[in-house]
């Protein structure tokens, strides 16, 4: 198959060269020359302008041998893998755009479940001109390095409303945090989950029954009522919601973020969202 493609971009490259040069009004006398004069500019020292119908007409009137292909590939690999990483540099772009322009929609049809569930916490300025909603997972080290980055994002700016998804995905010891983190917001004394959350995430390693208990204790939460309420079928209901909305948003994995009608799937730093808070603010 990479015979074939490399043999098909060959064919392009040197029909290409060829017609250039030809075109210049200097006519290379091996491939090599052509390849060189093309690179340069053409005869000239400017770019040459082709068309792709001219260059038909020109490989159909100069027809090139596989002795000559075979030869540029030797000489010129780097003229097949240059097509490649474009092509495939292309294919992405494409697919970003494509999956931007469903984002759009994605969020526009889940506004209320993203922004006004009703449980997730929310953060920094509750009054803010724009949302940014983080699915988190505490046992992710990419979500620890967020955590450091939204606080400074949202220091920075000053106008940021956060709100937090609780979206474990990695293993029983994400679940048990997760669970615990929504589960803090139930007791009365309810400004106990910021300190927890952040807790949480600055922890170094891996969670489990152990030291979410250990950390619930330490930001004074009631650890034996915490322990009933985690169990409770309204936090079932709440992680059910989360998951479905993940699954909607073709989210599964984090840390992931909601930016204005922007999804951003992976880690991005402080620069980052704040180019994008600045980006949706102006839209």
């Amino acid at each position: 198959m990479f015979d074939k493609v490399a043999a098909a971009f060959s064919v392009v490259a040197l029909g290409a060269a060829g017609y250039a040069v030809f075109q210049t009004g200097k006519m290379a006398g091996t491939v090599s020359q052509t390849a060189a004069v093309i690179s340069a500019g053409g005869a000239s020292g400017q770019s040459a302008v082709v068309d792709a119908a001219a260059i038909e007409k020109y490989m159909a009137e100069n027809p090139i041998s596989e002795q000559m292909i075979a030869s540029y590939l030797r000489e010129h690999p780097e003229v097949v893998i240059a097509s490649l990483e474009r092509y495939q540099l292309q294919q992405r772009e494409a697919q970003q755009r494509q999956q931007a322009q469903a984002d759009i929609t994605l969020v526009s049809s889940n506004k209320k479940e993203i922004f006004e569930d009703g449980y997730s916490f929310v953060g920094g300025n509750p009054d803010g001109d724009i949302t940014v909603v983080e699915f988190s997972d505490y046992n992710c080290g990419f979500c620890k390095r967020a955590h450091s980055a939204v606080a400074d994002f949202i220091a920075s700016d000053g106008n940021i409303r956060l709100v937090v998804k609780e979206f474990p995905i990695l293993g029983p010891g994400s679940t048990l945090a997760g669970r615990a983190a929504l589960a803090s917001a139930m007791q009365s004394d309810s400004d106990k989950y910021e300190p927890f959350n952040d807790a949480l995430m600055r922890h170094k390693g891996s969670h489990s029954e152990e030291t979410v208990m250990k950390i619930a204790a330490e930001v004074g939460l009631d650890v034996e009522q915490l322990e009933v309420d985690m169990r409770s079928p309204d936090i079932d209901q709440m992680m059910q919601r989360t998951f479905e909305l993940a699954d909607k948003l073709s989210i599964n994995g984090t840390p992931a973020f909601i930016i204005g009608n922007q999804v951003v799937r992976g880690f991005i730093p402080a620069e980052e969202l704040q180019r994008l808070a600045d980006v949706a603010r102006s839209s």
